[in-house]
């Protein structure tokens, strides 16, 4: 991708009800966001010699030249973290420095970083499906703005009124400013300006919507399921006991003796889920 016009906060706190960002808080408790951040800079640094650089954007990019270049999976991930010049980089980092660290302490680090390299991802690979399809010509794509664009798009779903100051000046409120960025995408798009740098951001704000507006029943999905997994291991527990007492029920009246080598594999893992449990 290219270098975008981007609008980005001056600040961080955020209020739901569509208070005034403000000052404070820095990368605390965001490692995800400071793990990207900081990547990030190491291989722009590294990509300022031009011997890495062009090792980095052979090997990193989203290129579909050709069906072997479109086989190696792994560019979907390493594009995300390679960028043309300055000004790419540093808008970039500024949209994840400003807005990464509010979706991180909100979902936690682990779901944040899935869905950023996954939103990313997936501009990656939409792109992709244009080229084979013979929408748009092939090109090398590189830069984060699939996963920036896509936390602009779940903060905007989840803070509509929340207010950002362009430039830190004129204030706006985030809902505006993505439905700004979407025209602005489109347009691009149309007119085939930078169509696959845009394809990556359309992508990127798809996604962010359709992670917010459908994590709640994703999460509902995995807690019926883990809900069906502690029932039917409770039951099986439950069935252990019941065989244990019987066990040593027998051995009370008959002896050890008397036991199969079933019975005495029952007591054996009955003696070792004990002692495991007194560890605890």
């Amino acid at each position: 991708m290219g270098i975008y016009d981007r609008d980005y906060v001056t600040d961080r706190k955020y209020d739901g009800g569509g208070g005034m960002l403000r000052m404070g808080g820095g990368l605390q408790n965001t490692p995800i966001v400071k793990w990207l951040l900081i990547t990030n800079f190491t291989v722009f640094i590294l990509t300022l010699s031009e011997t890495l650089k062009a090792h980095f954007f052979t090997w990193g990019v989203v290129f579909p030249q050709n069906w072997f270049w479109i086989a190696q999976i792994w560019r979907l991930v390493t594009y995300q973290f390679l960028h043309w010049d300055a000004f790419h980089f540093l808008f970039n980092m500024f949209g994840l420095f400003f807005f990464g660290p509010i979706l991180e302490r909100l979902w936690g680090s682990r779901s944040f970083l899935r869905f950023y390299l996954i939103s990313g991802a997936a501009g990656g690979m939409v792109y992709l499906l244009l080229v084979i399809g013979n929408v748009l010509p092939a090109g090398p794509m590189a830069g984060a703005s699939g996963g920036i664009y896509a936390i602009f798009m779940a903060v905007a779903v989840l803070y509509p009124r929340m207010m950002v100051l362009i430039y830190g000046i004129i204030p706006v409120r985030i809902g505006y400013l993505v439905i700004f960025m979407i025209i602005v995408s489109l347009l691009k798009f149309t007119f085939n300006q930078n169509a696959g740098g845009e394809a990556a951001h359309l992508t990127g704000l798809a996604a962010g919507a359709i992670y917010v507006l459908y994590k709640p029943r994703f999460t509902m999905f995995r807690l019926e399921r883990k809900k069906g997994s502690w029932a039917k291991k409770i039951e099986q527990d439950r069935q252990f006991e019941a065989e244990v007492d019987r066990i040593l029920e027998k051995v009370n009246r008959e002896g050890i003796g008397s036991l199969s080598e079933k019975g005495k594999k029952v007591l054996q893992e009955a003696t070792r889920r004990e002692q495991m449990a007194s560890r605890r």
